[in-house]
């Protein structure tokens, strides 16, 4: 038996693909592909928090609208579509999370936590329930058959590769996922799009976080946490003090603006103290850093880490450039990231990404 298009060694219309269907572009074209090469298409849109109309608008990820443009890509093409209810567990695993990193003076990234949560584990498990061989998803990244086992590789496309978000993807979860764009172009998709007659072919993409309405995050910390933020001082590297704040939760590592202290050379946030409130800032060259501890290791290369060191490059942030570095693990739970030059920036809560080449090795949160 030849593998079909998805490596699975059976004819299209005999595999079962469930399609994770967002309502966007992306997710749709994957789901119109598929069933158009012949596959048995089952689309699956989560309902993941109250639809009301702080979210039903243009430039999110999970607005009213989404589930409506999801169901009309079904029913024009002609698969079953389902809404899958849930709300509680992303409030629990995704919403929670992003105001308590908050609150304890790091930047997190709820997008990855969902990708980690409820969009693999939750939606594999109910995959397998619906006796699919695989799960696909309109992300750009790249499923890649390697001589060990599953590999996670970048984007053909640069400039949309995804592979940072989905660094927490665990082997099990990536031998059952499947990526179809990981190989196009936006604008390959889109053009798929018009072809294949969707009316989402223009859609805007997904923005903002899909439960923070117009980039308000400090409006949901205050409503999940209520009376959880408060003021504080913002004082130097010697702990003088040159100002006041609101919440340590409006700064983030790195940031010059909005510190409102006026006067001298200018000032960055270094480090934020939730335990006694402040916000510690200094001249640029002291967020240079070349040690970054990780936690909460997900690894995928082929062989264990140890507390050799092994040479990788490593991305940061979203949008940061790979960067060399090396990596080894301190014990069973804690790695550590030594960057070959220093880099400034270097924010607790966000992601340290590891990878050879094209390939995704894992990643951690960073710590400290």
């Amino acid at each position: 038996m030849i593998m079909n298009s998805l490596g699975i060694e059976k004819e299209p219309g005999e595999t079962r693909v469930v399609v994770a269907m967002s309502g966007g572009v992306d997710s749709s074209v994957t789901a119109a592909l598929l069933h158009e090469q012949g596959y048995d298409v089952v689309g699956i849109t989560l309902q993941l928090f109250d639809y009301g109309n702080a979210t039903a608008r243009p430039g999110t990820c999970c607005a009213g609208q989404d589930i409506y443009d999801a169901r009309r890509v079904a029913d024009k093409l002609g698969f079953p579509h389902y809404v899958l209810d849930y709300e509680d567990r992303f409030r629990q695993d995704v919403m929670e999370n992003f105001a308590d990193t908050y609150l304890a003076g790091q930047t997190p990234i709820p997008c990855v936590r969902c990708n980690q949560t409820v969009k693999f584990r939750d939606l594999i498990k109910r995959a397998k329930e619906l006796e699919a061989d695989v799960l696909a998803t309109g992300h750009y990244v790249q499923h890649v058959s390697g001589k060990e086992k599953s590999e996670l590789h970048r984007a053909f496309n640069d400039k949309k590769d995804q592979s940072y978000f989905l660094f927490a993807t665990t082997q099990e979860q990536l031998d059952f996922l499947r990526f179809p764009l990981g190989g196009m172009t936006k604008d390959q998709t889109r053009d798929h799009a018009k072809r294949l007659g969707l009316e989402i072919a223009n859609k805007p993409d997904s923005q903002d976080i899909c439960f923070v309405p117009d980039g308000k995050y400090i409006d949901v910390v205050k409503k999940l946490r209520p009376g959880a933020v408060e003021p504080g001082e913002i004082v130097d590297q010697s702990g003088n003090i040159l100002g006041q704040h609101e919440g340590i939760i409006n700064y983030t590592v790195g940031q010059r603006r909005g510190l409102n202290i006026g006067g001298g050379d200018p000032l960055y946030v270094l480090k934020l103290e939730p335990s006694s409130k402040r916000v510690v800032v200094g001249p640029k060259e002291a967020l240079n850093q070349t040690v970054i501890i990780i936690n909460e290791i997900n690894w995928l290369g082929d062989e264990p880490l140890s507390e050799e060191q092994i040479d990788v490059s490593v991305k940061i942030r979203s949008m940061t450039p790979l960067l060399p570095a090396k990596l080894r693990m301190r014990d069973d739970s804690i790695g550590e990231v030594i960057l070959l030059s220093p880099y400034s920036g270097v924010a607790p809560g966000q992601a340290c990404v590891m990878y050879d080449k094209e390939r995704v090795l894992g990643g951690g949160w960073i710590c400290k």
